[in-house]
Formats: structure tokens, C-alpha cells, sequence
């Protein structure tokens, strides 16, 4: 019974943070989507709103506005004990998601400001069957980010940016043994981001991107239940980080109008060192040391490798990526929650320049991840297997 109390502790904790590790969603646009999210230097749409808003400086003076619609589907993962006797799969899960970007005209000579309300993370992951129902039998989270930010010219080369972030967190964990649990959530956190575009040449572009830690304050209601027995229905909260990420980023465009960037991204995972769930005073005594007890997590920083190609045409624009991404969480922290691990992505996508100010796209990502083995105090013991992801945007862009 310890043990299953720990984890049922482990999964809600861990859902107030899951924006990123094995389900970050960086591709928040058509055109992130279409380049595996390597549009930090050389991006001249709405989009720049978020991706990299000191490249706002740059556009053509009118008003840019984007409106995606983004489908991603998670494929049910596999799992499969090491001595055979467990062969189970979890749920396909799918989702709509919209996006919008907005960037104004010129502020004057040298400033312009912009908009983006995104979906930059989530997770769902539900299981039927048993031992993964006794850990997660629902393990969902929702994010949405509004991200106003506001970009300065230097001078011809160079534009800075300054942003906020104001991220809703809502979550769902339930989970069904000897211990079960209800539990909801919700927060609205801050944290801000900053940019910068330098273009030494006409051919050359360089970009580097800030996301500062956001704590996700996590207050919500939990049930608990020994067998049929209630035995808590009250408040109960969490914070846990939501990691610091950089992006630094160059691109090259050639006379042929092709365009190659890379992006480095490092994601500052390390901050999340252990689990501290509280419960209101009157919870119960014999639930204390199990649920209030702190819990390691030591999760690691993470690479990330973009590669990003686009090929400006008279009336189109095609673009292609791919991506090489670590998993965060070390063997000991996996479970049935977030079964993530290490993947490559490639993806590809078209924009069609319909007139003169309004464009229409389409773009997809699919994400293949390893099969992971592993046995540690999660009472893990096995593999799991098809976690890949596969993301759909169709959306246009206006300018006026």
C-alpha cells in the first residue's frame, strides 16, 4: 500500500509540469510545424510573435494576423512486461488545437508589438487495464499560453524583444487499486521570455530566444478512497517548475532562395529535482508521511537539434525539418504517466500565396520514438513500445 500511495502521489505531481519533456509542443504554427520548429532565425509571418518576436522588427510595415488549427494524434503506446505476463496498450488519443499570432504595424520608428495564444504543451494518457490503471488510469493536462511581447530596432541589423507569459494550467488525474484517487487542478502562472535578430548580411540571420522558468502553482481538490472507504475530499496544491529554455538559432539563404537553419535548444529539466505534494491540515494522519514526503525526481537537462529548409518560390513556399530530441526523465521516474524517451522527427509543409495579403498552408510533423526498457520504484519492470506522434496544422495568414 506504500508504494501505490507514492505513485499515486508521483503521477499528480508530475502532471503540473508536464508542458514539456517527452510531449513539449514547440511547434505552435503552420510554419514550426512545417520546419520542426527551426523558424528562431529566418521566419517573416505572424508567427514571429512567438517564435522569435525581435524578428517583428523586420517585416513589412502592416499588420500580420495567423490562424492555425492544429490536429496531433498519439498513437496507443505499448507496454509489455519483462516476464511476459502483462501485454497492454493505452488509449489513441487525438486533439484540435488553435493557435493565432498577431503582429501591429510600426510603433513609431523603431517598435512594433505582437500576440500569440498558443497550446505550447499538454498530455493525455489513459489506460483500461491493469497495473497502468493503478498508476494512471487518466493522466490528462491542458496548457494555453498568451504571450504579448513587444520588439525594438537597434538599428538595421539589429532588434531586441521583451515578452509575458501568462500560462493556464488544468489538469486530470485518476487512477483506480486498493488507493484511488480523483484529483483536478488548476493555476495561472508568469513568467517572461525574451529575443534577439541580428542580420549581418542580407543572407545571413542569427536568433536567440529566451523562455524564463515558470512555476505552475497547482491548487485543485482531490478524493482519495481506501477500498470503497472516502477517506479525504479536500484541498491540495503543488509547485513545480516549468523548465528555462534557449534557443539559439542561424540561417543561410542562397541565390536559389533555399534557406538552411539549424537551432540549438537547451532545456533547463535539472530544476526539477524531487516532488513536495501538500494537503490542507485535515487530511488524514495516516496518509501524512506517504503523500507529504517529499520524492526525487532529478531529471536532466536536454538536447535539442533542429534542422529547417525552405525554398521561397513566385507563389509558393516549401518547407521541410527534422529533429533529434532527448527525453528528460531518467529510468528511475518513468511510468505508466509519461512513457517518453528519446526521438527523431521529420516533417514538411506548403504555404500558397492566394493574393497579395492572404496566404493558405498545410504542414505535418510525425515524431518517431524508441522503444524504452526499464525496471526501477515504480514498480516498472518491462517496455514500452509505439509512443510516436503524429502533428497536423491547416492555417492562413492576412496582412493589412
Amino acid at each position: 500500500m506504500r508504494n501505490i500511495i507514492k505513485v499515486t502521489t508521483l503521477s499528480l505531481v508530475a502532471a503540473g509540469t508536464l508542458y514539456a519533456g517527452g510531449y513539449k509542443i514547440p511547434e505552435t504554427s503552420l510554419n514550426a510545424i512545417a520546419l520542426s520548429a527551426a523558424n528562431v532565425a529566418h521566419s517573416h509571418g505572424a508567427e514571429n510573435a512567438y517564435s522569435n518576436p525581435a524578428n517583428m522588427v523586420f517585416m513589412e510595415n502592416k499588420q500580420n494576423i495567423e490562424a492555425d488549427l492544429i490536429y496531433i494524434g498519439l498513437d496507443p503506446v505499448r507496454y509489455k512486461s519483462n516476464d511476459g505476463k502483462t501485454d497492454i496498450n493505452a488509449k489513441k488519443e487525438t486533439f484540435l488545437l488553435p493557435s493565432l499570432h498577431y503582429v501591429s504595424k510600426k510603433l513609431g520608428n523603431n517598435a512594433r508589438v505582437g500576440l500569440s495564444i498558443v497550446v505550447p504543451g499538454g498530455l493525455s494518457k489513459r489506460w483500461n487495464d491493469s497495473p497502468a490503471v493503478e498508476k494512471a488510469k487518466e493522466f490528462t493536462l491542458k496548457v494555453i499560453e498568451i504571450n504579448p511581447s513587444a520588439a525594438f530596432k537597434i538599428n538595421d541589423k539589429l532588434g531586441v524583444a521583451v515578452g509575458f507569459r501568462i500560462v493556464s494550467t488544468t489538469g486530470i488525474v485518476k487512477s483506480s487499486a486498493a488507493i484511488s484517487r480523483d484529483m483536478t487542478g488548476d493555476s495561472i502562472d508568469m513568467g517572461y521570455n525574451l529575443a534577439l535578430a541580428y542580420k549581418p548580411t542580407k543572407a545571413l540571420e542569427i536568433g536567440l530566444t529566451y523562455r524564463s522558468n515558470v512555476d505552475l502553482t497547482v491548487e485543485g481538490n482531490a478524493k482519495l478512497y481506501i477500498g470503497n472507504a472516502k477517506v479525504y475530499d479536500g484541498g491540495s496544491s503543488v509547485t513545480v517548475p516549468l523548465p528555462a529554455t534557449i534557443d539559439a538559432a542561424v540561417a543561410y539563404t542562397f541565390p536559389t532562395q533555399t534557406t538552411v537553419e539549424f537551432v540549438y535548444e537547451r532545456v533547463n529539466w535539472s530544476a526539477y529535482k524531487n516532488l513536495d505534494f501538500n494537503y490542507v491540515s485535515n487530511s488524514p494522519t495516516i496518509l501524512k508521511p506517504y503523500f507529504d514526503d517529499p520524492i526525487a525526481k532529478e531529471w536532466k537537462d536536454t538536447n535539442v537539434y533542429r534542422l529547417g529548409i525552405t525554398q521561397q518560390m513566385e507563389k509558393y513556399t516549401l518547407m521541410a525539418g527534422a529533429v533529434k530530441d532527448e527525453s528528460p526523465v531518467p529510468n528511475k521516474s518513468l511510468g505508466f504517466e509519461l512513457p517518453d524517451s528519446d526521438s527523431v522527427s521529420v516533417s514538411g509543409g506548403v504555404r500558397y500565396q492566394y493574393s497579395k495579403n492572404l496566404n493558405v498552408g498545410f504542414a505535418a510533423l510525425y515524431s518517431m520514438r524508441d522503444t524504452r526498457k526499464t525496471t526501477n520504484d515504480n514498480d516498472v519492470d518491462g517496455e514500452f513500445s509505439n509512443s510516436n506522434v503524429l502533428i497536423m496544422s491547416a492555417g492562413l495568414g492576412y496582412k493589412f
